[in-house]
């Protein structure tokens, strides 16, 4: 890390000079909460200082999973960390975000999840009572997605050092045969559907947080999309893309697709499904539903001779009835996502910068 008194710079410390983004971040020599947002601050941390220290691959290829080959298999890998407050919200637990981010991570490359890690760092202090209920939460989760958590860890922190319970989980899982999914796939002329309505999962985790009444309950969309994605390849194996809008939401996902394949994005505004009670916390808030975070949807880039099939097949499906056609994949601006307004305009749907609501998964 480069001395902020003396100037000089140690040689193993990562060059900061080439970083850009909206804020710079060699000019935040400290880490914020907006690098782990999952927006422009986050992947430049991961390009610029986790990649080269890796020796990994090129930020193009970074998904929600790492697709690896074993002897003659193709597994499908994950892993990720829940700091969520609170523990609890309408809609689910830190325990069922726990596992269902990360089996749906596994989704998104085509894989069922198998088997699961599951690593605990609690405060000290903390009820016992309330790490088992968050214990269950995730047990239950677990078996009710088909996997099987057969490894794991407990660390404890000093009391104040910790906001309760932290917990990582790790997953793996078989790719089917044929299944090519990434982002890199997408081009001109995919069809874009989201499963279903945006925004619940950070508008239900604010409304508990801050006490916010809307005068309608919202609960999280928590959910497992494993079965929803079998449904979807049951129909076709070609399906180029698939990726849950967690962090940064809907449109954090789709600038990500865009950059990675190259190609242009085009929604049609008053086609995204935005449920009524989150259009009106939203509109309170001055929030933009687009960017609040999802924790059971999944966005599809599906070649437009199999999209109304797979479209047929998601609305078949619990967790994909309210799924609609949202956008298509265009040649025109490379790399950026635009969005069709009622009024007849256009506006172009950045990648956001951290997230508008830290600390939701």
């Amino acid at each position: 890390m480069a001395d902020t008194l003396s100037g000089t710079q140690s040689p193993t410390a990562p060059d900061l000079c080439g970083w850009s983004c909206p804020l710079p971040l060699r000019d935040h020599p400290r880490v914020v909460m907006g690098h782990g947002g999952g927006g422009a601050m986050s992947a430049e941390l991961v390009e610029h200082l986790f990649l080269p220290a890796f020796g990994g691959p090129p930020a193009a290829a970074l998904g929600d999973s790492a697709a690896i080959g074993l002897g003659g298999a193709r597994l499908a890998f994950s892993t990720d960390s829940f700091v969520v407050r609170p523990l609890f919200f309408p809609g689910g637990s830190i325990g069922d975000l726990a596992v269902n981010g990360t089996v749906n991570d596994l989704a998104m490359s085509g894989a069922r999840a198998a088997y699961l890690s599951c690593g605990f760092i609690l405060e000290e202090g903390v009820e016992i009572e309330l790490v088992g209920r968050v214990a269950r939460a995730l047990g239950d989760a677990a078996r009710a997605a088909g996997a099987e958590v057969v490894t794991g860890d407990t660390k404890v922190v000093e009391a104040g050092h910790g906001d309760g319970v932290y917990i990582n989980t790790s997953g793996i899982g078989l790719i089917p045969p044929g299944v090519d999914i990434r982002a890199e796939r997408a081009e001109p002329g995919d069809v874009v559907i989201v499963s279903g309505g945006i925004g619940l999962h950070g508008v239900a985790v604010m409304s508990v947080r801050e006490g916010l009444e809307f005068g309608v309950g919202i609960e999280s969309d928590c959910a497992a999309l494993g079965g929803l994605v079998g449904a979807m390849l049951a129909v076709t194996p070609d399906l180029h893309v698939l990726r849950d809008p967690t962090r940064g939401g809907l449109a954090a996902a789709l600038n990500e697709i865009a950059a990675a394949a190259g190609v242009g994005v085009v929604v049609r505004e008053r086609a995204v499904p935005v449920p009524p009670e989150v259009a009106s916390a939203c509109a309170i808030l001055g929030l933009d539903p687009m960017y609040v975070a999802n924790e059971g949807k999944l966005v599809a880039f599906v070649p437009r001779e199999h999209a109304e099939a797979v479209l047929a097949a998601m609305r078949a499906h619990p967790l994909g009835a309210g799924a609609a056609v949202i956008g298509e994949c265009v040649p025109e601006h490379p790399g950026m996502v635009v969005a069709r307004t009622a009024f007849g305009g256009t506006r172009v749907v950045d990648l956001p910068l951290g997230e508008q609501l830290p600390r939701i998964c």
